[in-house]
Order: C-alpha cells, then structure tokens, then sequence
C-alpha cells in the first residue's frame, strides 16, 4: 500500500502491522499505561543485571500489589522472572529492552 500527497505525486510507503504484531503491542502498551508498572518496568529494565523483588519496594506498594503489577509485565512478556529460595529475581526480556529504548526515547 502507498499513499500518494495531494500536493504531489511522489509515493510514501505505508505498511500497517499484522494483526498479532498490533495485538502484542496493544497487551506491551496496555501493560506500561499504569503508573505503577511503568516505574517497576524502568526499574528492572535499567538495572545491569536482574533485580530481587526484594529490592523493589520504593514505589509505595505493597509487596502483594508489586507482585500483581510485576506479573502483569511478566504476562506481557516484558519481563522474565526466575525463582531462587523465597525471593523472585526479574530481568528485563529481549522485548522490553527495544520498548524500554522506545521509552527512554520518548522521556
């Protein structure tokens, strides 16, 4: 598909997503529209390395409300998490290290 200018004849190329490629990036941006999961996304995502969920306690949620927002970034393949002991320990996935990109991009 390509779209022409009214003022002009020269051709834009316009692709539209895939309707499963528009889906993952509606359930990514629907995961990121909460504040709350925003900041715990930046978080990890910034951090070197994987972060304890222990660690990420300075959002003023409690530990039961993190690990829901944490879970829904987990389900939007945001992040990956990794059990070790009694505490979960999350890294930032392939996937969220572009729209973490995108994110800093837009800050």
């Amino acid at each position: 598909m390509s779209l022409t200018a009214g003022c002009c004849s020269v051709e834009v190329p316009i692709s539209a997503p895939t309707a499963s490629h528009a889906e993952a990036l509606t359930t990514e941006f629907k995961a990121l529209a909460d504040t709350a999961r925003l900041r715990l996304f930046l978080q990890i995502a910034q951090a070197d390395g994987e972060v304890c969920v222990c660690n990420l306690d300075d959002v003023g949620l409690s530990q039961p409300t993190v690990s829901h927002h944490l879970g829904k970034l987990r389900n939007a393949g945001l992040v990956s998490s990794e059990r070790r002991g009694t505490w979960v320990h999350y890294s930032v996935t392939a996937r969220g290290e572009r729209i973490r990109d995108l994110v800093l991009a837009l800050s």
